[in-house]
């Protein structure tokens, strides 16, 4: 169980967000600029909330009364973001290596062929970055992120970068890792489309703020507004 209540001010920008998830798959849903992205990386430890709390599972992340904030690398959550952010130095295979070596996990061969098979990723290893198409790059980075071991997966547009095509090949993966990977998973974006392919759960934020908490029908907000008007 992930528990978020958090106040931010950005600028003239005000955040103010409080909603709980569990297991599946939460969608942060809203316009662009409406504070989605801020709100998970106060989750992951890269922005501090001015005033608030967030817990995951037992275990409090972030605590203005107590002064609380553990340190990204201690929280267990994996990031993916918008573009994957892999090392362009580095192969395939050693960038899946990273998060797990950053973490401080010993090697476990037999979860690495298994992260490795579920995103079929095989035949990347060798590779650098740069011979990867935009949706194989956003594979290595979800199996980067697996291989920590998250308790939590942050999923910041994952498929913002890319084409319709590369769109349409990564949503089964993505569909994969939420019922085969068994890990929580917070989706941002602002494509209903995406969302009703992968969550259950709907947090909708607009200017900052959380509108409201719910499933699918959440999507349809603004239409369901004006049908009663």
């Amino acid at each position: 169980m992930l528990s978020v209540d958090v106040e931010k001010r950005l600028g003239e920008f005000s955040i103010a967000a409080k909603f709980e998830s569990a297991d599946g798959v939460t969608a942060l849903f809203g316009p662009s600029g409406s504070g989605k992205t801020s709100i998970v990386n106060m989750i992951a430890g890269l922005v501090a909330p001015d005033r608030g709390r967030i817990a995951l599972d037992d275990a409090v992340l972030f605590d203005s009364t107590t002064r609380t904030n553990v340190p990204p690398h201690k929280r267990r959550i994996g990031y993916v973001f918008q573009e994957g952010r892999l090392f362009p130095h580095l192969t395939v295979a050693q960038n899946l290596d990273y998060g797990r070596w950053m973490s401080g996990l010993p090697a476990d061969a037999a979860e690495r062929e298994r992260i490795i098979a579920l995103l079929d990723i095989a035949h990347l290893l060798p590779r650098r970055p740069g011979k990867l198409s935009g949706g194989e790059r956003q594979r290595v980075a979800f199996g980067r992120a697996l291989l920590m071991q998250p308790r939590l997966l942050l999923l910041d547009e994952p498929l913002a970068s890319l084409d319709r095509a590369r769109k349409l090949e990564i949503l089964p993966y993505l569909a994969r890792l939420r019922d085969e990977a068994k890990v929580p998973m917070i989706y941002v974006s602002h494509q209903a489309g995406e969302i009703t392919r992968l969550a259950s759960q709907v947090v909708r934020i607009e200017d900052g703020q959380v509108l409201g908490v719910g499933g699918l029908e959440l999507l349809d907000i603004e239409a369901a507004t004006e049908g009663a008007t």
